[in-house]
């Protein structure tokens, strides 16, 4: 992955620096990618683009969901079942 060094930012930076790159971060839109002992070690990202970030997650969970279903469908035998009435009256 390739990142601009210009939105690189060692932690030791950002704990002096926090609430002017919590702004910055806000009102540019753009991430800060935050540097401990010059290795990448958290990013900072806009509330919208965790917002977008947290729906596609979801939506990629109910997708494999739907697949799991799909695919145990294939194998669905109706005349397999159980009355549900006979199950209760155990």
């Amino acid at each position: 992955m390739l990142v601009e060094t210009a939105h690189m930012m060692p932690i030791t930076k950002l704990q002096k620096e926090l609430t002017q790159t919590v702004r910055k971060v806000s009102e540019e839109n753009k991430s800060v990618y935050i540097l401990k002992n010059n290795n990448m070690e958290a990013v900072m990202i806009p509330f919208k683009e965790y917002e977008y970030l947290s729906i596609l997650a979801d939506v990629f969970e109910r997708m494999e969901i739907a697949e799991h279903i799909a695919a145990r469908m294939k194998n669905y035998n109706a005349k397999k079942n159980t009355d549900w009435d006979l199950i209760r009256k155990d």
